[in-house]
């Protein structure tokens, strides 16, 4: 079999591959690199250094058909659970960003067949004991804070983010595709089909989302699209279909209705006013 081509047999192995393919500069691949390694440990069911501990720790060699083992999701569950203790939340967002695109990547090509990732989000703090209730109804810049301030899955959080930053209709931004996005300049090229740009918050969690894909939607599905799908709202890499208004909306009304005191949840157009509270 093509050397190229050929599955590698160790995790370490199949993570310089897909660092070396993702076209990322020296220190985005440091980054990569030392992020996807961090995922030995749990995968072998130990606990990963934290701290200076962590810096210059050899990882424990991991066969990748472990990552195809029905025990492998429990385990990096518990590793997540006990990484979010020790490290700050947009690390392990970061952390588990690069894991996502990886095993998609790693998938793509036959590699693995299981999706150790599948639903694996950082665990949610604990509320505090006597919460102070947004009035109702809270005026739209509260409610666009307290949505953003939400731990929510990393596709989320950036849809929410480019809405709120961008305050471009959500048709608009879900018609996005990668090739359409300037990431640099914060704004979609000439040719997109809708004009937007963004700040700081859609800039910082834009690339960890796209991480391992280079066209097809920005915002996509959880799971593979339907074989009558068009190939324009398909991602090429992983299959999934482009996120649909309907299910945009479904997903920040069910992850806003503990903040409503109706416990309706609000609609996305809550995070298009970016004015500061009074």
């Amino acid at each position: 079999m093509n050397e190229e081509l050929a599955a590698p047999v160790e995790f370490g192995a199949a993570v310089d591959r897909y660092v070396a393919a993702a076209g990322l500069g020296p220190a985005s691949r440091r980054v990569y690199r030392v992020s996807l390694l961090g995922w030995a440990w749990p995968l072998v069911g130990r606990c990963a250094p934290a701290g200076p501990d962590r810096r210059g720790a050899v990882p424990p060699a991991v066969p990748l058909a472990l990552l195809d083992d029905p025990g492998t999701p429990e385990r990096l569950r518990r590793g997540l659970t006990e990484r979010f203790a020790v490290a700050r939340p947009a690390t392990v967002t970061r952390e588990l960003a690069c894991l996502r695109a990886a095993t998609a990547w790693w998938r793509a090509r036959g590699w693995i067949a299981a999706d150790p990732a599948t639903g694996l989000v950082p665990p949610a703090p604990d509320p505090p004991s006597a919460p102070d209730p947004l009035p109702d109804p809270a005026p739209l810049p509260v409610r666009a804070r307290a949505a953003l301030a939400l731990r929510a899955p990393l596709r989320e959080l950036t849809l929410w983010y480019f809405l709120h930053e961008s305050r471009a209709p959500v048709e608009h931004v879900l018609a996005l595709d990668i090739g359409h996005l300037d990431l640099t300049a914060r704004r979609a090229r000439a040719g997109a089909p809708h004009r937007a740009s963004w700040g700081p918050g859609t800039a910082r969690l834009l690339p960890l989302l796209l991480a391992g894909r280079t066209a097809g939607p920005v915002f996509v599905t959880a799971r593979r699209a339907p074989a009558s799908t068009p190939a324009s709202d398909r991602c090429p890499v992983t299959g999934r279909g482009r996120l649909s208004y309907r299910r945009a909306a479904e997903l920040f009304s069910a992850a806003t209705r503990p903040l409503d005191p109706s416990g309706r949840g609000w609609a996305l157009l809550a995070l298009r006013d970016r004015t500061p509270a009074a």
